[in-house]
């Protein structure tokens, strides 16, 4: 049809541009804009994440090459200056903000109660080139940033989002983001702080971790294995008792409260001690939610393969805010994008179809060359994300 919009429109049409531009006003950020509004460097930024381009000069001579199709995106073609220019200066709040929106306009639609909420909390780090090292030096040799995200595994998206230079540690970042009273948290040894794990229980929250090796566990009573777990050979042992009441330094543990040890053989062989502060919960319950943490793990190899995040475009904290920011915004519009039609339930193969048809025109439950449903998405769908 000749009046058909890009795909790359479809995809961007699930910006909500009003909320978008209350934050422009916010952040004052066009208030100095020299030939590039915010808007054509949020489009310019997310067909860049889209099409994969390697670089700024890749996005650019791209753009150019598609004058009209931006045209009806209202926005004319960007130079390379410019871009680069925004994308150093223009505040990275400003996405960031953008984002908080995105994830809680996909959020809005999961009805659930408080305590059916889980939630993952991980950060994955990136490699950074020596001309980051002003802010984001690790070592001598190595300079990178961390995103730190609480992700919905039943959602599949993030609710919270924080980006850091990599020498910053998960359990700082993790003490600064919001915590929803009632949920439940899962993490790993990098959040090890008995003092936070109090506030989360304090706040109604039920944790599920892992514990290490040398830490002790005063037993108060051991509960029989289910017989289905111990035939199987993954639950070893449940029991209840408390964490040392002292800590190094003998500093006195703020948490007392009573918790579950459950230990558990994985398929390597490797035995966890996983660690919560449900009394109640079954244990296999318990070790199922631990076990949820891959698909945090699956969500970065996503975002950083099937998106490119692991290529930067620009070098300052700014840009490289921007830039995640602007990724993870992506991943949220193309499942906003993937809920309009039907004929693709892969995220993988639905990304692939509009990464291939980005400038066309061509409506987006029209991607496939005849209409057919594909299989659900499996985990090794979401791996399989090196094409």
């Amino acid at each position: 049809m000749p009046d058909q919009h890009s795909v790359l429109y479809q995809v961007l049409k699930h910006v909500p541009h009003a909320r978008f531009e209350d934050l422009v006003k916010t952040h004052g950020s066009d208030d100095a804009a020299r030939g590039l509004d915010s808007k054509a460097q949020l489009v310019a930024m997310v067909y860049g994440q889209l099409s994969g381009a390697p670089s700024l000069r890749a996005i650019v001579k791209d753009l150019e090459s598609h004058e009209e199709r931006l045209s009806d995106l209202g926005c004319d073609p960007v130079r390379r200056s410019t871009l680069s220019e925004a994308n150093r200066y223009r505040p990275a709040a400003l996405f960031g903000d953008l984002l908080d929106v995105v994830m809680a306009q996909v959020h809005r639609g999961l009805r659930r109660h408080v305590k059916e909420t889980t939630y993952l909390i991980d950060s994955t780090s990136v490699r950074l080139s020596a001309l980051s090292g002003r802010w984001a030096r690790f070592s001598a040799t190595v300079c990178g940033a961390k995103a730190h995200i609480v992700y919905d595994p039943d959602a599949g998206q993030p609710v919270y989002a924080a980006v850091t230079p990599a020498r910053v540690t998960d359990l700082t970042a993790a003490k600064a983001m919001p915590v929803e009273a009632g949920a439940t948290y899962v993490f790993d040894l990098g959040y090890y702080d008995y003092g936070w794990w109090a506030d989360l229980h304090a706040a109604g929250c039920r944790i599920v971790t892992r514990i290490k090796s040398n830490t002790p566990v005063t037993v108060e009573e051991e509960r029989p294995v289910p017989p289905a777990s111990a035939e199987g050979g993954v639950i070893l042992s449940d029991r209840v008792g408390r964490l040392p009441e002292r800590q190094a330094s003998r500093r006195r543990n703020p948490f007392q409260a009573r918790v579950r040890e459950v230990r558990v053989r994985i398929e390597t062989g490797k035995v966890l001690r996983i660690l919560c502060n449900d009394l109640k919960a079954p244990a296999q319950d318990i070790a199922d939610l631990y076990k949820r943490r891959w698909q945090i793990e699956l969500f970065f190899r996503w975002i950083k393969q099937t998106l490119k995040i692991r290529h930067f475009v620009g070098t300052s904290e700014n840009a490289v805010r921007i830039q995640i920011a602007v990724a993870l915004i992506t991943f949220l519009l193309l499942r906003l994008a993937q809920a309009t039609q039907d004929a693709i339930d892969s995220p993988l193969t639905f990304a692939r179809l509009v990464r291939a048809n980005l400038m066309h025109r061509r409506r987006i439950d029209q991607l496939l060359p005849s209409p057919k449903r594909l299989k659900q998405p499996q985990p090794a769908d979401l791996q399989d994300t090196t094409a």
